[in-house]
């Protein structure tokens, strides 16, 4: 549904890509709405009990009496997506008692499907995924356009427009340092949390903190996601600067 009718498909409906900003910088297309109404339809016929929170989909305080709900983002990188790049996943978690149970991405332009399960590994295409190992923070790979100058001791590689897709780089040593010192969506980043933490990566917030799901608020703030040995080391680099953008110190 979703390659169906991505501008970046030669083999394409032709029809133009209806899209509007749902608030300014914030990018929604009509393929975020279809696959969002797919996946609540046939995600309630597998597990009718588990409870619903998507970025598409009007919130109901009724999943907080859940103890399972799914946790979806349609289209992560629905920037790239309108563009025509491939750099967007959809990304669906099964959560149980605030923790990720089950995290699937699918990046159908990149032919690419990640799996994970919680204890039981992670997974792309098949084949079972072991996270960076790095051990020295500085030339640590990060997957960003370009670095600030104080951030210039690391290493840029390609940047997905999905973050889901930045993490699980991570978990498939494409990278070995994923941070944002922002307020983000459980959505974002459930499934690939996961997979990145059951590929051995550590992810935590951006002060080093468990992450959290189906909260009232289902925000955090910041996201790092890292090889083990530079996570310290990450969460150090970014305190000044993650207090200051909360308003703490």
């Amino acid at each position: 549904m979703a390659l169906r009718k991505w501008p970046g498909n030669a083999d394409g409906e032709g029809e133009p890509l209806k899209s509007w900003e749902k608030s300014p910088g914030s990018p929604v297309c009509e393929a975020d709405l279809e696959v969002d109404a797919f996946l609540r339809r046939e995600l309630h016929a597998l597990l009718p009990v588990a409870g619903w929170l998507s970025e598409e989909t009007v919130d109901s305080a009724d999943r907080l009496d859940k103890g399972l709900i799914w946790l979806v983002d349609p289209i992560d990188g629905t920037r790239d997506y309108i563009r025509g790049r491939k750099g967007w996943a959809i990304s669906v978690a099964l959560i149980s008692a605030g923790r990720p149970l089950i995290g699937i991405l699918v990046a159908p332009a990149r032919g690419e499907v990640w799996s994970a399960t919680a204890g039981k590994g992670a997974w792309l295409n098949g084949t079972r995924l072991k996270a960076s190992t790095r051990s020295e923070f500085a030339g640590a790979r990060v997957p960003v356009h370009d670095l600030p100058k104080e951030d210039r001791d690391l290493t840029t590689v390609e940047q997905p427009n999905s973050i889901a897709l930045r993490v699980a780089m991570v978990a498939d040593d494409r990278a070995d340092l994923v941070a944002t010192v922002r307020w983000g969506f459980e959505w974002d980043i459930a499934a690939a949390a996961l997979i990145a933490r059951e590929a051995g990566a550590f992810v935590t917030d951006a002060f080093g903190k468990p992450l959290a799901y189906n909260k009232r608020d289902p925000r955090a703030f910041g996201l790092l996601a890292s090889a083990p040995g530079i996570h310290d080391a990450a969460v150090d680099r970014l305190a000044m600067r993650a207090a200051r953008l909360v308003g703490t110190r």
